[in-house]
């Protein structure tokens, strides 16, 4: 089966995001890193421990940037991408860029984002000094990318993502940042991919 499968960081881990690092073959890719915390909801800070947790997670996550071959963008929402202005409790673009010159990247394409979310793509691209080619629909090795998929339910302000398919001859893997299952082309797109492990971002 794969060498690894590990999962840095989920809401259900105490920090908001995806992000997860898989290794097959000579691949070794890290999924959508990037964090958040729930900064400023509904007028509180995160609490202390939440805060700690973060930057542990943080830490962890650039750790696995240094020898990633591959990095993989779901989409740009602030808890899934490394942020040309983040808060404190964010990834900075800044601190990721260096760790980043030597992998491949794999971006979910402009089309279907809001105006602010192409923003964000094109000054993340800037910051990093490199270009985020579209992934979707793209195969290579063992990776394999949807076509933009809706952010949960279909025609939301939230967009579109993209899911990302590691496999190797024993193991499928599928991420689906916050799909939440929402959508029946995208959980259809799952089942045609037959996982035997499926990360999958839930309803909220």
């Amino acid at each position: 089966g794969m060498a690894k499968i590990e999962i840095l960081g989920t809401e259900s881990l105490g920090v908001r995001g995806l992000c997860c690092v898989v290794e097959v073959e000579n691949h070794k890719i890290v999924l959508d890193p990037g964090i958040a915390l729930g900064y400023q909801r509904h007028g509180l800070l995160p609490h202390p421990v939440q805060v700690a947790v973060g930057a542990r997670v943080r830490r962890r996550v650039l750790a696995e940037l240094r020898d990633a071959t591959d990095v993989v963008i779901s989409h740009f929402h602030g808890d899934h991408v490394p942020l040309p202005k983040a808060n404190p409790y964010q990834l900075g673009a800044q601190q990721a860029a260096p760790l980043l010159r030597a992998s491949r990247l794999w971006a979910k394409g402009a089309d279907g984002l809001s105006n602010h979310m192409r923003l964000r793509r094109a000054s993340l691209a800037e910051t990093l000094g490199r270009e985020l080619p579209n992934a979707e629909g793209q195969r290579d090795g063992p990776l394999t990318f949807s076509p933009a998929l809706p952010h949960g339910e279909p025609g939301t302000h939230l967009g579109t993502v993209m899911m990302t398919r590691v496999a190797d001859e024993a193991t499928v893997f599928v991420h689906a940042s916050d799909i939440q299952l929402l959508d029946g082309q995208a959980v259809s797109c799952i089942l045609d991919w037959h996982p035997d492990v499926a990360l999958v971002g839930g309803p909220p």
